[in-house]
């Protein structure tokens, strides 16, 4: 076992949650990835977007801060790199496979009024009994995903 990766992923984990605390402590919000960048897009709201954009900026600048201090991809393997050890490997689709990914999970965020930080982080923290069934519903889509991706279609490793 690789102590180093499962105290990053801890340190991580505790980040997440103080991030969210904080959020809900000082400004009554629910880090809901889903509805700040939804709110910010779609209804453009006065006064209520400096918090949404320095959110989102935060979720972008972190994984560019490390590896501008020699961090790399930290478990994402790299063009051309040795995958001994990585987690999570090359897109298996392209981009297009991608950005079709990307609508769909927006897609899905839209009809289940929200995504796993709203429901998985915040919502089960609260034990909303709406988000323990929304977090499910994600967990089982995902489940059945990938097992027909990777034994019905035979598309992945």
């Amino acid at each position: 076992m690789d102590w180093s990766s499962s105290l990053q992923g801890l340190a991580g984990g505790i980040l997440i949650g103080l991030s969210a605390t904080w959020l809900m402590a000082t400004l009554g919000r629910i880090a809901g990835i889903s509805g700040i960048i939804g709110t910010l897009i779609t209804a453009r709201p006065r006064g209520d977007s400096a918090w949404r954009l320095t959110f989102l900026l935060g979720l972008i600048s972190g994984p560019i801060v490390l590896m501008l201090l020699g961090g790399g991809l930290g478990n994402v393997v790299g063009a051309g790199v040795d995958v001994t050890g990585e987690v999570i490997g090359q897109p298996a689709g392209g981009v297009v496979m991608m950005l079709l990914a990307g609508l769909l999970v927006g897609v899905g965020t839209g009809l289940g009024s929200g995504c796993t930080s709203g429901h998985g982080v915040c919502g089960l923290a609260r034990l909303s009994p709406r988000s323990l069934v929304a977090t499910l519903t994600f967990l089982v889509a995902a489940i059945i995903t990938v097992y027909v991706v990777r034994h019905v279609i035979g598309g992945g490793a």
